[in-house]
């Protein structure tokens, strides 16, 4: 059984209010329900796939054997799953924590007090404080509030709209930024390596360092009391070229690999970096933008800090390089600005949902399942068509990490 109805616009306030049963925009189709469990008792276990874990140390090493073995190890993973835990990465446990601190104390403060930044997507002001809109037929929406602005380049993010408390935010989020860039430069050189490229080819095609921006997004989960009924994001593909994510160790993400749903382990100090539809488009499919979601739970408040690697909108267009295309293995997608690649994204969307709405039959909604694809259903689409599963991103609404 489920509420009836929303009342407010941020999901902290409903989880604050004392409601045992979720408002019905939260709750997922039957399709996904099946598919959604206890978190915390998928996080301990170890059977089945893991997520592979990289070790980088070696990354800028002296000795050219060393780096290059490095190297295949980040292409194995990028190659098999689309993510992987990086650890020696070199940003350092005490600035990642100062990020963690920082924005943990900003969802602290009162609601009244971040709803000072809160931004307006209708009006086309993306960044600062907000909720997932209802942005499909269904107008269902996520277990989420979030804080979303650019990082990087320094000289293109507006710091009036940062958070000015904790008075560590500002200075520790510049920080972190700056050290995710040069990480990276690193992985960038790492998956042109894979692809048989110069190691500075899939950087100067994602914008080099003056045109490639990263963008933040803080994912505040609160407490759900009906867990199982609802999913923090839901599934989607990341549009960015990489995405790296940082998170309060509660557990949550989940990655659909193999036919099925795998939770992503809580590994300590690292960093997780996921490839994006934009290094899948450019080589031709060889690097996997893997399908995920994040699960919630009734136990712990779960934060998570993506950071998105987006090149320019405009300026560069998007298709696979021409060292990736054979006889054998033609263009896997055609050629798109970056902008163009978000809002074919966002028609798709909009047609699939409207599409799935029209199937479910009045007589059908209490006692039969509906024709939205199966988990296993969506891989195969996946596999003939790779732009199939695809879905947004806060404010653009076209991709956000848990």
């Amino acid at each position: 059984m489920v509420a009836t109805t929303l009342e407010s616009p941020r999901v902290e306030t409903l989880a604050g209010s004392g409601i045992q049963l979720i408002p019905k925009e939260y709750v997922r189709p039957k399709d996904e329900l099946i598919s959604i469990t206890n978190i915390f008792e998928e996080e301990k276990s170890d059977e089945g796939p893991q997520v592979p874990t990289v070790d980088i140390a070696d990354i800028l090493s002296e000795d050219k054997a060393v780096r290059e073995k490095c190297y295949e190890r980040i292409k194995d993973a990028a190659v098999e799953w689309g993510v992987m835990h990086l650890v020696n990465h070199g940003i350092s446990n005490e600035l990642m924590d100062r990020v963690r601190v920082a924005g943990q104390a900003f969802f602290a403060e009162p609601i009244g007090e971040k709803e000072k930044y809160a931004n307006d997507p209708g009006t086309g002001m993306i960044q600062g404080y907000g909720s997932k809109l209802a942005n499909n037929a269904s107008g269902q929406l996520e277990w989420e509030d979030y804080f979303f602005h650019l990082v990087y380049p320094e000289e293109k993010a507006d710091l009036s709209i940062w958070p000015k408390r904790p008075q560590d935010y500002i200075p520790a989020t510049r920080e972190y930024a700056k050290e995710l860039r040069g990480l990276a430069t690193k992985l960038l050189s790492a998956l042109s390596f894979g692809l048989g490229l110069e190691e500075g080819r899939l950087e100067k095609e994602v914008g080099g360092m003056e045109e490639l921006i990263l963008q933040m997004k803080i994912n505040y989960y609160p407490k759900c009391p009906q867990p199982e009924l609802a999913l923090g994001v839901e599934a989607h593909t990341d549009v960015s070229a990489l995405s790296f994510i940082l998170h309060n160790t509660v557990p949550g993400l989940q990655l659909f690999y193999g036919g099925k749903w795998v939770t992503a382990k809580c590994v300590p100090d690292s960093i997780i970096v996921h490839i994006g539809d934009t290094l899948e488009i450019l080589s031709n499919g060889k690097y996997k933008s893997i399908l995920h979601r994040g699960l919630v739970n009734k136990e712990k408040v779960r934060i998570s800090w993506a950071v998105f690697c987006e090149p320019p909108k405009e300026k560069i267009i998007l298709k696979p390089l021409p060292e990736t295309v054979t006889e054998a293995e033609p263009p896997l997608f055609p050629p798109r600005t970056f902008a163009q690649h978000m809002a074919h994204k966002l028609f798709r969307k909009s047609q699939e949902a409207i599409d799935d709405s029209k199937k479910v039959q009045p007589q059908e909604q209490n006692n039969a399942e509906t024709d939205i694809p199966q988990p296993e259903e969506q891989q195969k689409t996946e596999e003939s068509n790779p732009q199939k599963i695809e879905i947004l991103k806060p404010g653009e609404e076209a991709s956000s990490s848990p």
